[in-house]
This record gives C-alpha cells, structure tokens and sequence, in this order.
C-alpha cells in the first residue's frame, strides 16, 4: 500500500527548489510539465566606439599604385637586386634547363626571396630584346598619382638604376610610364603614364604645420611585393636628421613600413599625403615600428619642379657652416645656441662676394629666425636663384645686415651652402707657450706661416676630449687670424675682459676646417 502523500503545490516547489528539483518535484506528483532546456547567450561586448581607416582607405587606394624597375642585364643571368641570388646556367637560358629544375630556379628567379621580381616577368616572359639585353625587373617600389593626367610620386633610390618603369595600379592594371625627372639630394622623383585620355584618382599634400605628433597616419604600399598593403600607425617626431644629407627634415612614424614601401605615401585621416616612405631604422631589416617619410612641405617644391622642367635649381650661397653648439655660443657672445657658423666663405661664391667671413654667425634669413645649421641649408636651397635675401649676421659681439644675391647650386656640391673656401681674414694679437699648455695644446710656428701647427695633445684636456688632433693647425681665434702663441693670448685674454668663459678656435686639417670652443677661464 501507497501512503497517502501531500503533494506540494507548483508554486511551493519553483520557490523552494532549482531547475533540478523543480523536476524531481513534478515527477513526484505526477503532473505531466513540458520542461524546455535553456542556453546561455554567446558572448557579445559592447565595445567603445574606435577610430576606422576603412573610409580613408577606400578613398586613397586607387591612387597608390606599386613601381616596378627594369633594366637590361645578360639573357645568361639574374641579379635579383639583393635577395642574395645570382644565376649563371653555365651559358645557357632559362630554357635550355631541363623541365625538372625549372620549377626551382623560377621560384627564385621570378619572385626573389624579398619579394622583389626576378629573372622572369609576371606573367613568365624574358621581356623585349633589341640588342642591349633584355630587360627585366630589377627592383619594386611604391608610388602615388598627384594629378589626373598620370604624375606619379616616388623616391629617387627606386628609379636610379632603372632603363623602363612599369605603374601597377591597385586594380592590377599595369601601365608604362616614364621617368620625367629626380632629385639625389631629397631622394625624389617623378614619373609620368599616358591613360590615353583616363583621368586619374590622385591625392594632395597635407598642410605641414597641421600635423602633430601623435597624430594618426596610414602607410599604403607595396612591401615585399604585396602590393596594396595597409599599416597604420601615428607621427612619432618631426625634424629628424638621419645623416642622409643637407636637406634631412624626416618625420618619423610608427606605422609599419618595410622594403618596397619606398617611394609609397603616407596619408592623415583626411587622405592628404603628410610624407613620402623613404627609409627605415632596423638592424633586422624588417619593421621595428621607425620609418621616416619627407615631410609634404618639402616633397610640395620639389615634385612640382621636376614636373615643371624635370630638374630642381636651388639657390647657393658658397660657404661651409656648421651647427653652434651651447659652447661656441658662450664663446661667441651668443645669448643661445641657434643659427649657423661659417667656417669658410668659398673664392668667388655669392656669400663671399657679399662679405661673409669665416666665424660669422647666419642667425636669420629674410627676419626669419634660423634653428640650425641644416635650417639654413634648406632655406636656401628652396629659394630662386637670383634672388636678393636679407641675412642677419652675428659678428664681432654684434648683430648686422647683409644682403646677399644667391647664385645656381652646382651640381657637384654636395648641400645648398658648398664645400671648404677661402678664410676671411680679421685682426691679430699677442701671448705665452704656458698659456696655450694651460689650454692641453703644445704649438709651433707653421711652416707656411699661416696658422700654428699643434704638436702635441694633452690626452686630459678639453681640447683632446673636443677632438683636437696633432698635426692640426689653429687658423684663428674669436675670428681673427693667428700666426703665434702669443697672437692667441691677447685675444683669449680680450675674450675674458669681454667677460667671454669660452674661445673659439678655428682648427684646419686635411679634411677641412672646424670651429672648436675651448673654456678660458684658466688662462691669464
């Protein structure tokens, strides 16, 4: 016999018991329930709102296009432009290879280990003949149009080597183009294709003084090959100088920019072009997150030169400068390290013509201040020449005018300002071996009797730990000329009346000439 059992009501059992015991209690009163098994909810977040290039992208892409390089090499082998293979088939061509080894040497052959083209062109042909050798693909870059009538932007380092210049657009269609001319000294150039009457998607220049560091950027080229790769990153520093010449300005970026992005743009979120991919730091050769691009300001005169007559004139001073540093300052009577030195004005330039000496100070350029010694090479170097400027010059402990009417850069000189000249001669003066001892310097007359040979170092002096060397010669001090020990204690001893801590030695070697601050506050 069953015992008479109490049957909970529902409403007690949902309130007492879990699902599982919600069960057990309708099985036990023997209430026929449909229970429905239930499914947690896959995860889903709401993440905040983030920026997209997707927009900036879509609209920039089709002006990118990848550059490939061409030039003639021997029907017999293949130099892929430095992936590190070269192919002699023991006289014979591609062709005259046995099917099986084909597939190998194409591997490498057609598309080299950097992903740079090979031997072989894309779609397998040598590529036309005429007699000078075939060409082939050498190397491949990046590029960007700057005008709807087929202007293309790309670095000067892509083209140089190049006889034949092929633009692969974004949607693959590859057009020849020609080169209209290039700039060693920026690293820029400009092609040009014939669209038989298409008009281009291209882009503008940004507005320098609009970009910021911290700004975000996108990078739009062809690394490795892989052409219409996007990377973004943001403006890591402005004004970099990475000793590639007088006219270095680079911004600095962190998007990820690698071999065979050169020559590519990189864009801000308005899909305005703020620099062009030039170079890279890495010791591995890949990204490591710093590039650097010529900043749109500078890219702007250029490019529109080389599109105007396919050559950039640049004005020319003709005097060698370089930086002052806090301690030629103090020396100079200077209130800051700013602007920059002349150490020689060059025979028969337009800057010794209008009286620039050695040990002058350029502190300003049509009233603009000058930063440094690459400042003025670039203000110069973007100016007409022929044109009349107004230099400020630091001089003798005072500021003054000069107006100087720039010549034509030539195109031998290796920055806007030129190499070693002739030096400005100024007031002389009298002194004591010690003094100069005191200084870490042993002297002797020079046998030309310009200048004093140093003939000794002391190896705990300022003037060994500032780089002096035996066998240098001091030319001047203060800027004025100095043939004695003594000519140079009387202007030390000048320079420390005019309450001056530092003099400024002009020192001459066999690779050209250099201003030397020293202290003097020992020297009596």
């Amino acid at each position: 016999m069953f015992k008479n059992i109490k049957t909970p009501s529902l409403s007690t059992a949902l309130k007492a018991s879990t699902v599982a015991g919600l069960a057990a209690a309708v099985l036990a009163t023997g209430i026929p329930l449909e229970i429905t098994r239930s499914y947690a909810d896959a995860v889903k977040v709401q993440a905040p709102s983030v920026p997209s290039f997707a927009n900036v992208v879509d609209a920039v892409s089709p002006a990118v296009v990848s550059v490939r390089v061409e030039n003639r090499i021997k029907p017999v082998s293949n130099d892929d432009s430095g992936n590190g293979f070269s192919f002699d088939f023991n006289g014979r061509g591609f062709d005259d290879l046995p099917d099986a080894l084909k597939p190998f040497f194409r591997q490498f052959g057609e598309q080299g280990p950097n992903g740079q083209q090979g031997r072989r062109g894309p779609q397998g042909n040598h590529g036309p003949q005429d007699g000078k050798g075939r060409l082939r693909p050498v190397a491949q870059g990046s590029g960007f149009f700057i005008s709807d009538d087929g202007y293309i932007v790309t670095n000067n380092h892509v083209v140089s080597d190049g006889a034949a210049f092929v633009a692969v657009m974004n949607d693959g269609t590859e057009l020849d183009a020609k080169l209209i001319g290039k700039d060693p000294r920026t690293d820029l150039a400009v092609l040009k294709v014939d669209g038989k009457g298409r008009k281009f998607t291209y882009v503008n220049w940004a507005d320098d003084n609009n970009v910021r560091v911290g700004d975000w950027v996108v990078a739009v080229g062809n690394p490795f090959g892989l052409g219409g790769t996007v990377t973004a990153g943001i403006v890591s520093a402005r004004g970099r100088d990475i000793g590639s010449g007088p006219y270095d300005d680079y911004l600095q970026v962190d998007a990820a920019v690698n071999r065979g992005n050169s020559g590519g743009p990189t864009f801000n979120l308005n899909g305005e072009v703020v620099g062009i991919n030039t170079a890279i730091f890495s010791p591995s050769g890949g990204s490591v997150g710093i590039a650097f691009a010529i900043p749109a300001s500078t890219a702007k005169d250029v490019v529109a030169d080389l599109m105007k007559d396919g050559q950039v004139s640049r004005g020319y001073l003709g005097v060698q400068i370089q930086p002052v540093t806090k301690d030629i300052a103090d020396s100079l009577g200077l209130s800051e390290a700013s602007g920059a030195l002349v150490v020689s004005a060059q025979a028969g330039t337009p800057g010794e013509k209008a009286g620039m000496k050695a040990g002058d100070v350029v502190t300003a350029v049509n009233g603009e201040t000058v930063k440094d010694a690459r400042d003025l090479s670039r203000r110069i170097g973007a100016m007409t020449p022929g044109k009349k400027v107004e230099l400020s010059i630091w001089r003798s402990g005072k500021a003054q005018p000069l107006t100087v009417e720039l010549g034509t850069l030539p195109a031998e000189q290796k920055d806007a300002l030129a190499d070693d000249g002739d030096q400005a001669p100024d007031a002389q003066a009298p002194a004591t071996d010690k003094a100069l001892a005191d200084l870490g310097l042993t002297v002797s007359p020079s046998d030309d009797g310009k200048g004093i040979q140093i003939t000794g170092i002391d190896p705990d002096s300022d003037a060994a730990d500032k780089g002096i060397k035996e066998g240098e010669k001091i030319t001047s001090v203060n800027n004025q000329e100095v043939s004695s020990s003594e000519e140079v204690v009387k202007v030390i001893n000048q320079a420390k009346k005019d309450g001056r801590t530092r003099a400024l030695f002009q020192i001459q070697s066999k690779d050209g000439s250099r201003f030397v601050a020293l202290p003097i506050n020992g020297q009596g």
